[in-house]
C-alpha cells in the first residue's frame, strides 16, 4: 500500500483494484445477509467514493434484498467466489461504493467505529465499548 492508495482483490488474483488509503469509514454489519455472505459471524467493510475505485477483472454479481428492504447487489469474483464489493441503490445516489475489508492486502491500519443490524450480532461476540451502533434492530 502507498501512502496515496490501498490495493487489494479476490483470493484467486483475478479481481484487483484500488482505492484511496483513507476510507470514508469502516463498519461492521451484523445482519443475517452478511454472515451468511461471508460464512462469518459479520462483515467488514470500508466505504469509499464509488469514482475513487478501480477494478481490473469481472465481477458477478448476486442481487440480494437486505434487512432495510433495499436490494444490495453482492459482488464477488466468479472463479473463486470471493465477496469483494457490496452496493446499493442508496450508496448509488449517495455516490459510494463498499469494499469488504479482509480483501484489502493490508489490514493492520483499519479500525471499524461503527456497527450495523446488532441486534442479530452472535451473543458471544463482545462489542467494543467505543462503538457507534447503528440499526440496532
Amino acid at each position: 500500500m502507498s501512502d496515496a492508495t490501498r490495493t487489494g482483490g479476490c483470493l484467486c488474483g483475478q479481481v484487483r483494484y484500488t482505492v484511496p488509503a483513507e476510507p470514508l469509514a469502516t463498519a461492521i454489519c451484523h445482519c443475517r445477509n452478511c454472515q451468511r455472505q461471508s460464512g462469518s459471524a459479520l462483515s467488514v467493510v470500508a466505504v469509499f467514493a464509488r469514482d475513487a475505485l478501480a477494478v481490473t477483472g469481472a465481477l458477478t454479481v448476486y442481487e440480494d434484498r437486505g434487512t432495510s428492504g433495499q436490494t444490495v447487489f453482492r459482488q464477488f469474483c466468479g472463479r473463486c467466489g470471493s465477496p469483494v464489493l457490496t452496493d446499493t441503490e442508496r450508496a448509488r445516489e449517495q455516490g459510494v461504493i463498499f469494499v469488504k475489508a479482509g480483501t484489502f492486502d493490508e489490514v493492520a491500519d483499519l479500525k471499524p467505529t461503527a456497527h450495523y443490524w446488532v441486534k442479530r450480532a452472535h451473543p458471544w461476540l463482545p462489542l467494543p465499548d467505543d462503538a457507534t451502533l447503528l440499526m440496532q434492530e
